[in-house]
């Protein structure tokens, strides 16, 4: 750019129309470089002496234009505030090991005990059946491999009923809304189930080997006169040999159990479940979420062979003392009640499709009606299943419909097999939108014949519905897992809208009515402000939303247009402030993103619009109109109005520095519990998990970190 300006003093149309497609090249911006010509001549209009469109401008008028690039990015916000976020007062503190492991202690309290009472409850077991098989005349033979096998089988059998309930979605869900949340950490539901199945891992390879190492060949090898005095009471005569132990039902069962269970954890790990590991035909059958789905129920297949197993015990022979019915009773019956509960249930919620959109990106956005018995809290997902795709496989997706809506709205990103099929299936039926409405295809009104059944379960608990417990949140989803959080904007949203039609009629009857001053006084005061989340008993608790939604492609923002747009329009206050960030695009200050800005700028003084999102901003001053005014002037506008909106939702260039927004959200709102909740990969989790710990220690507010887990 500054090549092709330098040797010029005088810029065209067609120059800067060029300067343009080269800048959106740069960024991989193709809608930037489509309206190349529309950009062009907003900068000559905004360039030209009478405000005209002109054949050219000049160089010095261009390079001033740039210069003001610097236009406010981050956050609608006060002058006050930013200054404020530059100069924090943070708590005075000695830094230190131990304070940090307090803090550590404290941000995994409830994590902490749950581990340390699960371990501590498998310690007795393992202590009790050792002590308890020590007594045994079989320990004279065996020793102690004897102990530790069955120590290790106890845990076992304890773990393969515990690790069912995490699992036991409807029981989770309900449990989420009572005092026990307080004290158990449900949204770690999935990770506890996979640290249990590690522990299951550890207990069969121990017990396994026991057995077939040590207590076989012992009981093969012992002398004769050992073998009558300790062993045949319990193994009869002839004396067995090792083939025999190995070949008999609890040998069988072992084996086979071992075996299900290894091909069930292997393709359950992270890296073929998720298709991360390329295998070749027709090994690459073994990856992805059918095989992890398929092989999971082998599981089923292992409790019944558990059974057996803990019945057919060498060495015991009292029923009540084979405890392996007892540990499974009450999870079998509580997990298979569920499946039940959720196949009947599924059945019984008829949804019908109202309106298919396929966006950019190749995501599918579904309405469907809402059946007249399902109620769910913003932030909860369910489970859909399409027949038409696959009969067996049910996939969760976040609800991205408000509870207050009449219909339930999901959006779909293709990223499997089964998500390429849904997407062909509803492709079919779909045609070019009419003139206004989004999307690359869409089915709805008189077009909408022939769709596909759809299936529902749920709802289901998950980490963003406590969104309410909080004075302050913080929403942040890469991608596609902006979804758990826009059900929570429209909810917040709609409280926002009902809130302000209540101040209203509440300022109406104020002014009406005859009054005194001071009742008069009270009744304006009584006013909710800016809280806008409601908890159980109604009141209002929460006073900001700030959402950051991080995108690689320009044409995501046509996901969830409307709903910024809605908030844009509605929330006058700025309750909720939306920042949208395309990583494609390289971060501000750098000289191939100067252009982009200023257009950005330009655009959005014209408009009303970013230009990049497509959303619409309530209130902006323009910056090159301020920055001719005195202070004076500023100051007073500041002082009346208390705040400058810039952008309500603007597009930021790059990725945000998480550790400046957490600073400034934690030097706006001291004192306040911060909810942070995060939807996406685990690198970015880390971050922010981290991040929060920090602030908690050395900041007067208190950041709480939440992830969504599917």
């Amino acid at each position: 750019i500054n090549d092709i300006l330098f040797h010029v003093s005088l810029v065209t149309n067609a120059s800067l129309e060029n300067i343009i497609i080269l800048s959106a090249s740069a960024n991989n911006l193709s809608r930037l470089r489509e309206r190349a010509e529309e950009y062009a001549a907003l900068i000559m209009e905004e360039l030209s002496p009478d405000g005209l469109p002109s054949q050219y401008i000049e160089l010095k008028d261009l390079e001033m234009l740039l210069l003001h690039k610097d236009t406010p990015q981050s956050y609608s916000q006060p002058f006050s505030q930013t200054s404020r976020a530059l100069s924090q007062n943070l708590k005075d503190m000695r830094w230190g090991i131990s304070r940090s492991l307090l803090y550590s202690f404290q941000d995994n309290l409830k994590r902490i005990w749950v581990l340390t009472l699960w371990l501590m409850i498998m310690v007795v077991l393992f202590m009790w059946k050792c002590v308890q098989y020590k007594r045994k005349d079989a320990f004279h033979v065996m020793g102690y491999c004897l102990v530790v096998a069955k120590g290790a089988a106890e845990t076992l059998k304890f773990n393969m009923a515990l690790i069912l309930l995490p699992v036991c979605r409807i029981t989770i869900t309900y449990l989420r809304s009572t005092a026990l949340s307080h004290s158990v950490p449900f949204d770690d539901s999935l990770n506890f189930h996979k640290t249990v199945s590690v522990a299951i891992i550890i207990g069969m390879l121990i017990h396994a080997s026991s057995h077939l190492a040590c207590d076989f060949p012992r009981i093969v090898t012992a002398t004769d006169v050992d073998y009558k005095r300790y062993l045949v009471h319990y193994f009869g005569v002839p004396r067995p040999t090792y083939f025999d132990l190995v070949k008999g039902p609890v040998g069988i069962t072992g084996f086979i159990m071992v075996i299900f269970m290894l091909i069930a954890y292997t393709l359950a790990s992270r890296r073929l479940r998720r298709n991360l590991t390329k295998l070749p035909k027709p090994f690459d059958k073994l990856t992805g979420f059918n095989a992890f789905w398929y092989s999971h129920h082998l599981l089923l297949a292992v409790y019944v062979l558990l059974i057996i197993h803990g019945v057919s015990l060498f060495l015991e022979q009292t029923w009540y003392h084979k405890t392996i019915w007892m540990y499974l009773a009450c999870p079998v019956l509580l997990y298979g009640g569920e499946r039940m509960l959720r196949f009947f249930r599924s059945r019984l919620y008829s949804v019908e499709i109202c309106k298919v959109v396929i966006y950019p990106g190749n995501v599918i956005v579904l309405h469907m009606s809402k059946p007249t018995s399902f109620e769910y809290k913003s932030g909860q997902y369910i489970f859909l299943q399409c027949p038409a795709v696959s009969k067996f496989e049910w996939h969760p997706f976040s609800i991205t419909s408000s509870p207050g809506d009449d219909y339930l709205s999901i959006h779909i990103r293709q990223l499997g097999d089964w998500t390429e099929g849904i997407k062909k299936a509803f492709s079919v039926i779909c045609q070019a939108p009419d003139a206004g409405k989004s999307g690359l295809l869409r089915a709805d009104g008189p077009n909408k014949t022939s769709l596909p059944e759809l299936l529902i379960d749920g709802p289901y608990g998950s980490p963003a519905q406590d969104h309410w417990k909080y004075d302050v949140l913080l929403l942040v989803g890469l991608g596609i897992g902006a979804t758990p959080f826009i059900s929570i904007l429209r909810d917040l949203l709609n409280k926002i809208v009902k809130q302000h039609e209540k101040a209203e009629g509440l300022s109406g009857s104020c002014s009406n009515s005859n009054v005194s001053s001071d009742q008069s006084f009270s009744c304006l005061n009584s006013e909710p402000g800016n809280s806008i989340s409601t908890n159980r008993t109604g009141m209002l608790n929460t006073k900001n939303a700030y959402f950051y939604w991080v995108t690689r492609e320009q044409g995501s923002f046509d996901w969830f247009r409307q709903i910024m747009s809605e908030i844009a329009d509605s929330d006058i206050k700025g309750v909720i402030e939306m920042h949208n960030y395309l990583t494609s695009v390289y971060d501000v200050g750098d000289a191939r993103t100067t252009l982009l800005t200023m257009i950005q700028t330009l655009h959005h003084a014209k408009n009303g619009v970013d230009m990049f999102s497509g959303t619409k901003a309530i209130i902006f001053i323009d910056y090159f109109l301020l920055a001719k005014l005195s202070i004076t002037f500023i100051l007073i506008y500041i002082y009346i109005h208390k705040t400058i909106l810039w952008f309500l939702v603007r597009t930021h260039f790059g990725r945000p520095k998480w550790k400046k927004v957490l600073s400034k959200i934690s030097t706006k709102h001291k004192n306040a519990r911060i909810g942070v909740f995060y939807c996406g990969g685990p690198s970015l989790g880390k971050e922010l998990s981290t991040l929060c710990h920090e602030f908690n220690q050395t900041g007067c507010s208190r950041f709480e970190f939440r992830k969504e887990q599917f």
